[in-house]
């Protein structure tokens, strides 16, 4: 075992993901020898703070990888596309939470509770970190998975705006202020979107999100699905490896700051239960089950927001459809579906280097 304790890399660490990810760094366990903070030369010469200690930002460039073991890139899609090779290529191994590799067949897919093995499958240097949405099913569902065989997957999702970056955020809770103490707005059409002056000019999203739901995430694809959608269908088969496993999404904004909520109707090749799958969630030791409808128990973004695990709630079996479940999972989309997903896949690498 190598007494070192490997040099991280965290490429993004002044935007919204790297944000978290340093709160997370700073309260799980310390597997870092030294942390580099990295961001665009703009935010160069920073000082943030991480594990009790101010650190100082460094600017991209190829020599701040120089003795780097592992990388986390927290960037748009572009710019992991141009500097997870170039830290790979430094001897790094590049963990990355943007979409640039997710469907390369050359780089790993990993949800640490589905597939750990696949870290090691990393021709390239480079592992990916699936879509926000994704995760917020990945860890129950591959629990499930394991036991009963999945085999169809109809998903709703319910997505916060802080999906769509600090201007998500930034236009709801504009949009909120502009029709807070109206009670006569949201009964008339086109009246909220008056109310918070809409032109979609200055908009991330496609219509008003105040008082409102969205029937849309991501961008247009062909045949009208949206990129989110595609997304939801494409890495669950990678993650699980089920590449002809049957998926139908339809991704949804509302009006919540941060976490993510997904209605799964899943279909299973062998006979399941409630109360089996209800044990094997409960068993997970990243699923926190919340089931208990007559008390008014189950999980909503504002109650676990902020938090690591996997919360399902409402498993029930369908009424028309055999070794079907119907249940609703929430997942922090900063964390689990994001940053800490990240965290634990560099985890999983800083062990495998100190063994």
């Amino acid at each position: 075992m190598s007494a070192r304790k490997p040099t991280l890399a965290v490429v993004g660490a002044t935007g919204a993901v790297g944000s978290v990810m340093l709160d997370i760094l700073s309260n799980r366990p310390d597997v870092y020898g030294e942390i580099r903070l990295v961001a665009s030369a703009r935010s160069a010469g920073k000082v943030l703070r991480v594990r009790g200690e101010d650190v100082v930002v460094q600017a991209l460039t190829p020599e701040v990888f120089d003795g780097v073991d592992v990388a986390m890139f927290d960037v748009p899609d572009e710019v992991s596309a141009e500097w997870a090779p170039i830290a790979a290529a430094r001897g790094a191994v590049a963990v990355d939470n943007s979409g640039a590799f997710r469907m390369d067949p050359d780089v790993p897919l990993v949800v640490p509770e589905c597939n750990p093995e696949q870290v090691r499958n990393r021709p390239k240097g480079i592992i990916a970190n699936p879509n926000c949405t994704t995760l917020t099913m990945m860890a129950a569902m591959g629990s499930l998975h394991r036991e009963y065989g999945l085999r169809a997957l109809v998903v709703a999702s319910y997505q916060a705006v802080s999906g769509a970056g600090a201007a998500g955020i930034d236009r709801l809770y504009d949009e909120v202020a502009a029709v807070a103490g109206d009670r006569t707005i949201g009964q008339t059409a086109g009246d909220v979107r008056k109310a918070v002056g809409f032109d979609g000019a200055d908009s991330p999203f496609p219509a008003p999100m105040a008082f409102n739901v969205v029937p849309w995430a991501g961008s247009l694809k062909e045949d009208g699905w949206a990129s989110e959608e595609l997304k939801v269908r494409n890495e669950s088969r990678k993650i699980l490896g089920i590449p002809d496993l049957k998926v139908s999404a339809t991704c949804v904004r509302v009006p919540v700051i941060t976490t993510h909520s997904l209605a799964v109707h899943a279909t299973f090749d062998r006979p399941v239960t409630v109360e089996g799958a209800r044990a094997l969630l409960e068993a997970a030791p990243t699923v926190v089950v919340m089931d208990d409808p007559a008390n008014g128990v189950f999980p909503t973004p504002a109650d676990v927001v902020g938090t690591d695990p996997t919360y399902v709630g409402r498993i029930r079996q369908a009424l028309d459809f055999p070794n079907t479940l119907e249940l609703f999972a929430v997942g922090d989309n900063l964390r689990k579906g994001a940053a800490l997903n990240t965290a634990e896949i560099a985890e999983l690498v800083a062990a495998e280097l100190t063994a």
